[in-house]
């Protein structure tokens, strides 16, 4: 199930907001500028599709949505506990950075959060199938998909040469586990 918690920032023991309903979710995310949708998907994938058929499946969907963003190429990311290298993966998601465009995900299967540091409030949105996420450029926040994660997603980029992170070298995600 979708959830939004969100925290001032020197209190990451004390929510000021834990809410599972995408409307309001939809609403608290949009006045930070982040986009959030649930997708009644008609696409029936199982976990162990390539990224190929993942990417063919959805492609209606992501040619509308890419055309909403002018965004330019679409990819599928899995996380496991066969990923290689996974927690050097999850390490670099973990610390708190920015992006210079928009970093977009739905969720295909699994989940993750989201989390988000914008002035002096943390946002962790928590997602799920179905989810689609939309972090515009310059917002700090780091991702949680857990220890033994469990997550397929597309990821739509404007700028072809794909995922690329700026520190911000503060240490308040270690602050902010995932709720």
């Amino acid at each position: 199930m979708s959830r939004l918690t969100v925290f001032r920032d020197d209190t990451p023991g004390t929510p000021l907001l834990r809410t599972e309903e995408a409307a309001v979710i939809a609403g608290e995310l949009a006045a930070i500028g982040v986009r959030f949708e649930r997708w009644d998907s008609p696409v029936d994938l199982s976990p162990d599709d390539s990224p190929e058929l993942i990417l063919e499946a959805y492609r209606p969907h992501l040619d509308r949505l890419m055309g909403d963003l002018g965004a330019g190429t679409a990819d599928v990311i899995k996380l496991n506990r066969a990923t290689p290298d996974l927690a050097a993966i999850r390490h670099k998601f973990l610390s708190e950075h920015t992006h210079t465009e928009d970093e977009v995900r739905f969720f295909v299967h699994g989940q993750g959060s989201f989390i988000l540091h914008v002035g002096d409030r943390v946002y962790d949105a928590h997602c799920t199938q179905g989810d689609l996420i939309a972090v515009p450029n310059g917002i700090k926040h780091w991702f949680d998909a857990g220890e033994a994660p469990f997550v397929t997603a597309l990821r739509v980029f404007t700028d072809t040469s794909g995922w690329v992170a700026h520190y911000t070298g503060d240490t308040l995600s270690e602050r902010f586990p995932a709720a």
